[in-house]
């Protein structure tokens, strides 16, 4: 492969990580797309990006499992032999419950995916970037949620949960590797009209919520990768350890 650097997107064959994989793809990235198991998705984004005149890959592996994350990272080196960037966007909700409703396995399997996904990701991604590690140095971006502040009674208070660890390893991440030349920085989506809902159970969520948003109206896709590709980019060359809301004033 060329010497394009090289960006893993978890869960990007949908909403906000697909915009991010094409926005990459258009600004020079070689992209790897992963998906769990929607392998047509994956591949569109992939055929999108590359009849853009890009470079892209699928790529193949659960974050929430060790297996798919051997798999994740084997094939980035056995592709691209380097990694430049990082976006932790896999992510998952359930349907609403009261905490002392939830059973022990939504727990485990909402924090295994976006807890564990992302620090195991990020760990992945310092050993290839960081200088202390041979590494050309990278930028990591990770996808918390304006949740993350609000709690999200009622609803999803393990999603939120699970994003306040996130917002809590962003800053220990970024200051542990800003002299080894790895930016860590997170994004705070607010309500965004993507199929994360309707995998919630509440498909018009974002449509309903409108009246609370101080701009009156749900966010794209393409505004929160707007964003993070800002993060990437050698335009934030001095930002590490920032959160940055994307949430229409919520």
């Amino acid at each position: 492969m060329s010497e394009a650097p090289v960006l893993l997107v978890t869960g990007g064959s949908r909403g906000i990580g697909a915009s991010v994989c094409r926005m990459a793809g258009a600004a020079g990235w070689q992209v790897a797309v992963n998906y769990v198991s929607n392998i047509a998705a994956a591949e569109a984004v992939v055929a999108e990006i590359r009849d853009a005149g890009g470079s892209a890959l699928p790529v193949q592996g659960d974050v929430g499992s060790e297996l798919g994350l051997a798999n994740i990272f084997s094939t980035i080196d056995g592709t691209f032999g380097r990694l430049d960037g990082l976006v932790n966007n896999a992510g998952i909700v359930a349907t609403p419950q009261r905490v002392d409703e939830m059973s022990a396995e939504r727990l485990e399997r909402m924090f295994a995916v976006n807890v564990m996904g992302s620090i195991r990701c990020a760990q992945e991604a310092v050993r290839r970037m960081s200088t202390r590690h041979g590494g050309r140095g990278g930028s990591i971006v990770n996808l918390s949620s304006v949740a993350a502040q609000l709690g999200a009674a009622g609803q999803y208070v393990d999603y939120a949960a699970s994003k306040g660890a996130i917002e809590s390893f962003t800053i220990g991440l970024a200051r542990e590797v800003a002299a080894e030349g790895v930016r860590v920085n997170l994004v705070r989506p607010g309500i965004i009209d993507t199929e994360i809902h309707a995998s919630g159970g509440l498909p018009d969520r974002a449509r309903d919520m409108a009246s609370l948003i101080p701009m009156q109206r749900p966010g794209t896709a393409d505004e929160v990768a707007h964003s993070i590709l800002y993060l990437l980019s050698d335009a934030a060359s001095y930002v590490t350890g920032a959160a940055l809301n994307v949430s229409g004033g919520r």
